[in-house]
């Protein structure tokens, strides 16, 4: 790799990859340390091709779900399953892999930007801005830089488009399934909100299970589903129907079983 080889949002990689190695050595021990990590299917990550792949995920945090899935993503790439122990993994990480993220929040402060370089796509908030509701036309050049994303790798994205559970999922997602046809892989987190605060900067509160579930690329028909059809099997396979509260309300409790069970023994 050229010491200044950029990628296609013009990052030099050489710096990335010194941003990715610095912040995942300070994170780390939020997920394994302060609190537990338990992860699930992160075999589903090995078989994925290097690019066109976009996770959708339920988004409890501004922050710290992209981080733990950073950590997640390279630590399955390096060999491991379902554990980020040996922080080795992040000496050389995946490069190409981007998340969505909302312009404003990302241009607050020199910690954002330091996270956006590392690979947030930057878009404006149709729905939202400055904390006031707002209606205003989605930007071609957001969805643009989605798909020249996906071109180039890995995107995660937060299809409600806020932390609060059960809302609504956006149709932009749907459109940039259908658009560019991409590998779709669920992802289903939980115990952030619980243990960071709502920018997931600072740690709330210790000794909280956190969980992510990656689950099994759906199978989509790209040409005959609808974008309400698509937007529905978002809903379902992130758990973010409210059918689901009742099942969300009783996963937690369990685990919270389990790691009071797991620090006894």
């Amino acid at each position: 790799m050229g010491l200044f080889k950029r990628n296609p949002f013009g990052h030099i990689l050489f710096v990335k990859k010194w941003l990715i190695r610095i912040f995942g050595a300070l994170t780390h021990r939020r997920f394994r340390g302060f609190n537990e990590l338990q992860i699930e299917g992160s075999e589903v990550l090995k078989n994925l091709p290097d690019n066109n792949v976009l996770f959708i995920s339920n988004h409890q945090t501004y922050f710290a779900d992209v981080v733990a899935m950073f950590h997640v993503f390279n630590a399955s790439l390096s060999g491991r399953t379902d554990s980020i122990k040996n922080i080795g993994y992040i000496w050389n990480p995946k490069l190409n892999i981007y998340y969505v993220a909302a312009k404003e929040t990302m241009k607050a402060g020199l910690l954002p930007k330091i996270l956006a370089y590392m690979g947030s796509i930057s878009i404006e908030r149709t729905w939202r801005a400055e904390g006031q509701d707002v209606n205003r036309q989605v930007k071609m050049s957001d969805i643009s830089n989605i798909g020249k994303a996906l071109d180039d790798g890995w995107v995660i994205t937060f299809p409600q488009g806020t932390t609060t559970p059960f809302k609504p999922i956006r149709k932009g997602t749907a459109f940039i399934i259908k658009k560019y046809q991409p590998v779709v892989v669920p992802i289903v987190i939980d115990g952030f909100r619980r243990s960071f605060d709502k920018k997931g900067l600072r740690i709330k509160k210790k000794n909280i299970l956190q969980s992510i579930e990656i689950k099994e690329p759906l199978v989509i028909d790209y040409e005959n589903e609808s974008t309400d059809d698509i937007v529905k099997r978002i809903e379902y396979a992130i758990e973010q129907h409210p059918s689901f509260l009742k099942v969300i309300s009783q996963k937690e409790l369990e685990a919270q079983e389990a790691l009071n069970k797991l620090r006894e023994w």
